[in-house]
């Protein structure tokens, strides 16, 4: 089975522990062999077992490359968009990726769907299912349709043709109200979850036809240029050959607090106690103790990003108010590892970064600001000006501006990062 995976935006209505790094599907909130594992870890691990030799490509952008790596490992095929262009070109350029990059000869069939779903095993072998039918459909497109278990005012719908479980499709209808949901459901319509599969060779024709080409380093190229289009609107509310397919298991989107914290098995993550409460879910991922008492119906989250404590149906209309927030990135996840801003000045960043095992920086050095590194726990190996020397517990290495360096992780690694300077950026960083 080749499996697409789109895993875009940055979550605002899960803030604080998603901004534009870290997206919702990589907060590590679902209890899983004595630890935690996110939703993008627990959708790979279930593909894996459903299917052991799938082809998983995951479609995202440049920021979420490295938190890709260091959740699911390098071997993970990636399809990196260079801006955010919509789900089209993403789509197109991902299928691009399959042919011309993995090899994967055109007329296989390739399903794509979301990273995020809060599913079990049986949705995964119904994915199975789709990608025989594509192989075999006359049709060109086959959607996976999920059955309503309540008038959703959050989904598009698909209404089919027949009550059967594949059927063509009749039409396509947007969110609606609970009201007009409800009469889509009584004509059997399904929630459409945006799950689909084709042959490949039929996406790269729509590349051709849509954006001049179906070459993947053209369309890498010239990625900024292309038009901002959704693969709804481009591809699939205009084809005439169109299947769907019903699934009628677990699915859940939990794209906001309250719906996430139904789908926990635990009303407490981390540090935090409570007192004489009810429905009351606590995600702490700071090092001080959360403590709440006499509260109900109420989700409290806190992160180096910030505090939110809130009624858990008010905390869907989150978002307008994340978006007035400017703040610095907080926390990272990294190829090889983690990063958090401990202190911020004006001309000074404390960072405690965080290195496992084997991992290392690349080579590089900076132009404007000095830094200097205590290293608090493990072992690992340093190179200052090409001088290569272990470091250990209660080391500090000076490094002031111009000095190339980098730092490899014998054991996980923490070290206490002080850089200090006026033009404290980004883009202060050459590598070697």
């Amino acid at each position: 089975m080749n499996l697409i995976l789109l895993s875009g935006g940055s979550g605002k209505r899960l803030w604080p522990l998603s901004n534009d790094i870290r997206s919702k599907q990589f907060i590590k909130i679902f209890k899983h062999l004595g630890g935690y594992e996110s939703m993008v870890q627990r959708v790979y691990r279930q593909i894996l077992a459903v299917d052991g030799s799938a082809s998983v490509t995951v479609a995202t952008s440049k920021t979420q490359v490295s938190a890709l790596h260091n959740q699911l490992g390098e071997n993970v095929g990636i399809s990196v968009e260079p801006c955010r262009r919509d789900t089209f070109p993403a789509i197109a350029l991902a299928t691009a990726y399959l042919h011309d990059i993995k090899g994967i000869p055109e007329e296989e069939a390739v399903v794509v769907c979301p990273v995020d779903p809060y599913v079990n095993d049986d949705y995964f072998e119904a994915l199975k299912s789709l990608s025989g039918l594509a192989d075999k459909s006359s049709a060109n497109l086959i959607l996976m349709g999920v059955e309503p278990t309540y008038a959703s005012e959050k989904y598009g719908y698909i209404i089919p043709k027949t009550a059967e479980n594949v059927s063509e499709v009749a039409s396509f209808k947007e969110k609606p109200d609970a009201k007009t949901a409800e009469q889509y459901i009584s004509q059997g319509a399904l929630w459409n979850g945006g799950v689909f599969a084709y042959k490949i060779k039929y996406v790269l024709n729509k590349a051709n036809e849509y954006l001049g080409t179906s070459a993947y380093n053209a369309l890498f190229e010239g990625y900024a240029d292309l038009p901002k289009i959704s693969f709804d609107y481009a591809v699939v509310e205009k084809e005439p050959s169109i299947s769907v397919m019903r699934f009628a298991g677990e699915w859940k989107d939990l794209g906001t607090w309250n719906t996430l914290t139904e789908a926990m098995e635990e009303s407490v993550v981390g540090e935090a106690m409570m007192d004489s409460c009810e429905n009351v879910h606590i995600i702490n991922e700071l090092s001080v103790p959360v403590l709440a008492m006499g509260l109900r119906d109420v989700v409290i989250s806190a992160s180096p990003e910030g505090i939110l404590v809130s009624d858990k149906n008010k905390s869907s209309y989150i978002k307008p108010f994340v978006d007035k927030i400017d703040q610095q990135i907080m926390f990272a996840e990294k190829s090889w590892g983690s990063y958090q801003v401990i202190n911020v000045e004006p001309e000074s960043l404390t960072i405690k970064v965080t290195l496992n095992p084997g991992q290392g920086m690349s080579y590089h050095l900076h132009r404007h600001r000095d830094e200097v590194w205590t290293v608090i726990s493990g072992e690992g190996e340093a190179i200052v000006d090409g001088k290569t020397f272990a470091v250990h517990e209660g080391d500090v290495i000076k490094l002031p501006r111009g000095t190339k360096h980098t730092v490899k992780a014998k054991s996980v690694l923490k070290i206490i990062e002080v850089q200090m300077g006026r033009e404290i950026c980004v883009g202060d960083k050459e590598k070697f």
